[in-house]
């Protein structure tokens, strides 16, 4: 009997017992918080990239990128190559990715010619009436590349994704 009541008493062992039973949710949490700030810095270098391609694009000149006789002119395809360079890399002339995993393919880049205010019929304000100004839309959709390959919470099945609009002013 009173080998019985020194073990009841015994406190031998026991934060060797509670790390073990709290380490599986600690690393739990651990590998979900980084997983979670590396998607979270991801998704910003994503949403930097498009507004820096985004004004770049609306820099443009008006003789690349109009609304002349009513509908929004193509992109050079030149053009189109640095805006998608620039979103991606940060350069014009292109590099390594921001982002592994982030290709050219995934971005696209739209130009839309606004409608008048209800009530006008024609553009007015700043921009002249007879050639509003064209709205370039560029976006992009992929893959999220988990940083611990699923051992996080998030996993390959995530994506990242951004849009940005800019109004061309010209050059």
């Amino acid at each position: 009997m009173m080998m019985l009541a020194r073990f009841i008493i015994c406190q031998r062992g026991a934060a060797a017992a509670e790390m073990a039973l709290i380490l599986p949710l600690a690393v739990l949490m651990i590998f979900s918080a980084l997983e979670a700030g590396h998607y979270l810095y991801q998704e910003h270098q994503v949403t930097k990239g498009l507004r820096d391609s985004g004004r770049w694009a609306a820099r443009q000149s008006f003789d690349l990128i109009n609304c002349r006789g009513g509908s929004a002119s193509a992109i050079p395809t030149d053009t189109q190559t640095a805006i998608k360079n620039l979103a991606r890399t940060g350069k014009l002339s292109g590099g390594t990715a921001r982002i592994a995993g982030w290709d050219s393919a995934d971005i696209t880049i739209e130009v839309d010619c606004p409608p008048p205010l209800p009530g006008e019929t024609d553009h007015t304000g700043i921009y002249d009436s007879g050639e509003p100004a064209a709205r370039v839309t560029i976006s992009t959709n992929f893959s999220y590349n988990s940083l611990f390959d699923g051992l996080g919470v998030l996993t390959d099945s995530v994506s990242l994704s951004g849009s940005h609009q800019a109004t061309v002013m010209g050059i």
